[in-house]
This record gives structure tokens, sequence and C-alpha cells, in this order.
């Protein structure tokens, strides 16, 4: 199968960005000094390294042009979380709806909370949940864990995957609609650890017995008293 588009082969400068016909697109950071592949179609432009692809974007029809993907710079950032605030690729980020009112509230409270930069680190790894969680979970999550005052983002993580685990479920009448699972976890919310140990099995094994300590009582005194070993009756 033959893909119908323009090749291009550019290199990754070290703003993590490749040149294709004087614009300018993101690839992760981690490809910063390699080349790749980049295929130019009518709508858009897919990168490949080694074959797989490692990003697409929509293609830009002006010139010198930028369209940058803040999860492409994630790596980056939470290293110098300090540049995260004036980032162009988180303006874009804005602009395309990708990161939320919800983003920034949340943002907002965790610096609030834990200063600038751990504030900041935190968002990231929010952000970094991205990779194996719907943006629309995590963004319920968020929600959430913001009205229960829970900045970090192990808590965001467990909301999330509450959302994504009651939308699995089956439709039911009697179902609990969203907003309010919302409401419910206003009160309280759990965090990682606490959420893995309540999916433990049950405890199945017998309760102890300190039955074959009684060998150890030599005869019992008149009154009901024992008297251990070497001890006079």
């Amino acid at each position: 199968m033959f893909e119908t588009g323009r090749l291009f082969t550019p290199r990754v400068d070290r703003y993590s960005q490749i040149a294709v016909q004087t614009n300018r697109y993101s690839v992760p950071v981690r490809l910063i000094g390699r080349t790749v592949r980049a295929m130019l179609h009518a709508k858009h432009l897919i990168v490949y390294d080694q074959g797989k692809e490692i990003a697409r974007h929509e293609r830009l029809s002006t010139k010198a042009g930028s369209r940058l993907e803040l999860d492409h710079y994630l790596e980056a950032l939470i290293r110098k979380p300090g540049a995260f605030p004036g980032a162009t690729a988180l303006e874009q980020a804005r602009s395309a709806g990708k990161f939320t009112p919800v983003h920034d509230g949340w943002w907002d409270a965790a610096r609030a909370a834990h200063g600038d930069k751990d504030g900041t680190k935190a968002l990231i790894e929010v952000l970094l949940l991205g990779r194996y969680m719907s943006h629309e979970h995590i963004v319920a999550g968020l929600a959430t864990a913001l009205r229960a005052g829970a900045f970090t983002a192990d808590a965001v993580a467990l909301e999330a995957r509450k959302t994504a685990e009651a939308d699995e479920l089956p439709p039911s009448p009697d179902r609990e609609s969203l907003p309010e699972r919302s409401r419910s976890a206003r009160a309280k919310v759990a965090f990682l650890a606490d959420w893995r140990v309540s999916r433990l099995p049950p405890d199945t094994r017998p309760l102890p017995s300190v039955a074959p300590y009684d060998q150890l009582l030599r005869h019992r005194r008149p009154g009901g008293d024992t008297a251990s070993q070497g001890e006079a009756p």
C-alpha cells in the first residue's frame, strides 16, 4: 500500500520542531537532533520515526506558522516548570480547547496550596495522564478533585478512573448521573493507595489460635490460676 503525500526528511531542532514548507511542527522532545520522516497530505502532516507514527498535525495553510502539541514538551517542562506558564504550546492548547478552564482552576488552586513550582509540576503530572486516559475523564477528575480540595496527580487519576469505570457500566434507570456522582464526592476524595487496598480480595485465612501454647502450662492451682513451667505449685 502506497501513501499519497509528499515526503520530507527533516532534522528535529533544539526546540523539538521540524520545518516543512516554511512551517514548523512539534515532535516529542526525545527526538531532538534526529532525522525523521514526515509525510505531508492535503489536510494533515504525519511524522514517523523508525516506521512508527510519533506525531500527527493538522496541516498549516499559512506561511511561517507553527503547530505545537503541548504533550510533546511535558518531559522537558516538568524539569523546568517555570517555563510552563509562558509556553507557546500552552497558548495553542488553550486556543484549541485542550487546556480548559477546569485545568486553569485546578492549577491555580494547586499553586496556592503547594507553591508555583510544585503546583505546576503537579499539573504537568496530570497532563501526562492523557497518554493513557481520555481527555474527558481527566477533566472530570480535575473537576471533582478541585471541589474536594485534592491537589495531587494521584487524586485526579483516581477520580478519572472512577468516571471511566462508571462510563463502562451498562445503562440503568437508577444509575447515578455524572453530576450527582461528582457532588457526592465533594466531601472526600480517596487517594490511590487507599483505592488499591479496597480492591484487594477478602482475607479468608482462619483466625490465629493460641491452643498450641497450652502445652507450656504445667498444671492449674486451686482457684483456677495456672502455674508456668519451673514455678512452684
